[in-house]
Order: C-alpha cells, then structure tokens, then sequence
C-alpha cells in the first residue's frame, strides 16, 4: 500500500480531551497496523462549515469526530454537504444525534414535529461502559476477535417508528448496545458511511489497533484507489 492518505477531522480539537487524543492515536495505530501512511488535519467546525463540496473531494475520507463543538448549529450542514459523496466518512459520539435528525430532516419522516430521538442520555461529560452486540455481518466479522465493550459519553433512544422507518430504505443497524437500542449505524448504498454514538477510538491501542478504525482506513484506501 503506497498510497498516502489524507483524512479530515471535523471537530473544535482540544488536547485536554481524551477522546480527541484517542482519535489522533487510534489512526496512528490502525496506520501502522496497515502499513498505510496517513496525514490527518482537524478542521473547526465553523470552518468546515464554509467548505464547499469539492473541497472535501480533496481527502481520501472524513472523520466527524466527539464534541463538545463551539457551534454545534452547523454540524448539520455539513453532514448534509457529505452525504451526498463517494468519500468514506465515520462519526463517532454526539455527532450521531445530529445525523439523525439530518435524514428525518431530509427524508420529511417527522411531519408533525413530534420528538423522535431523546436528549443525550449519559450525565455530564463522563465516559460510561457500553456493551457493543454486532448485528451485521460486516459487524459481526470487525469484532470476532475483539472486546465489543466500548466507552461512550452519548448515547440516545429512538422512537420506535422511525427506527423502522430509517431501517426501511435509509440505514443498515450494524449493532446495538445493552439497552436494545441502535449504537452503529450505516448508510444503505453508500461505499462506508458509519456513525456511532460510542467512542470506539477510545480503547484502541499500540498492540490492538481498532478493528472500525482501521476498517474505516481501509474503506478510504480503496477510495483513493479508485480516484487515481
């Protein structure tokens, strides 16, 4: 694999952060796991937020990475500006709300304006455990041989309707957490388009690199195959 990569980091990076630290280590570890050289660049918010389409054509793939974001406001604009590409994009933590609310937006599933999707459900700023179950295949597969027990500081309930609505022709749920709610999920026809609401960054490691993250390297190594 020759191939350089280059990858966007769409968050207000602040190195006091773990999650933020964790997402900068996870993809040196899945890089060297790979052998794929990497070069990732942090774009704020509110300056991704002004970027238009072709330049995010520039990078071989987007990561959304956790908040808190100083202006959460125009998170939605921009994952409805990257919905509509080719390049892989993974979000992990609140950023998986938003892309909720941006499909029932874009789809009309919520003509009444009834609540669908509750309020962040962990207290405060702190990480509690999580029990990933895989519902997929592709799931199923990344983690055989590793701990689906994860971190997050989000985590949300789904009115039951519209999780049968997205389901229908929208999303795939590729796995759920303990409280049967959808913890990953994906969308349908896309080449690797994955939010979930954990921070899996969090628990790779050196020795174990992350078996999404470097799923997600790999789904942007074969994008910027087929783009040269």
């Amino acid at each position: 694999m020759s191939v350089s990569l280059k990858i966007a980091i769409i968050g207000d990076y602040n190195f006091t952060y773990n999650s933020h630290q964790a997402t900068n280590l996870a993809l040196d570890h899945s890089s060297r796991f790979l052998e794929v050289e990497i070069n990732y660049y942090w774009i704020k918010i509110t300056e991704a937020a002004q970027l238009k389409t072709q330049m995010f054509e520039q990078y071989d793939g987007v990561w959304i990475a956790p908040g808190p974001f100083k202006n959460p406001f125009f998170l939605g604009g921009i994952l409805d500006t990257i919905m509509l590409l080719k390049i892989p994009v993974l979000l992990t933590g609140e950023s998986f709300k938003t892309m909720v609310e941006v499909l029932v937006s874009r789809h009309q599933l919520n003509p009444n304006g009834e609540k669908l999707i509750s309020e962040n459900l962990v207290d405060g700023q702190q990480f509690e455990r999580l029990t990933l179950i895989p519902h997929s295949k592709e799931f199923i597969k990344i983690y055989e041989n590793h701990n689906n027990i994860e971190l997050t500081s989000s985590r949300y309930s789904m009115y039951p309707q519209l999780i049968e609505l997205l389901e229908n022709k929208i999303i795939d749920i590729e796995a759920y957490n303990q409280f049967e709610e959808p913890e990953v999920i994906s969308l349908k026809d896309h080449m690797f388009f994955v939010a979930c609401g954990c921070c899996p960054q969090i628990s790779s490691t050196r020795e174990i690199a992350h078996p999404l993250i470097y799923t997600f390297m790999k789904a942007c190594h074969a994008f910027a195959k087929l783009a040269e």
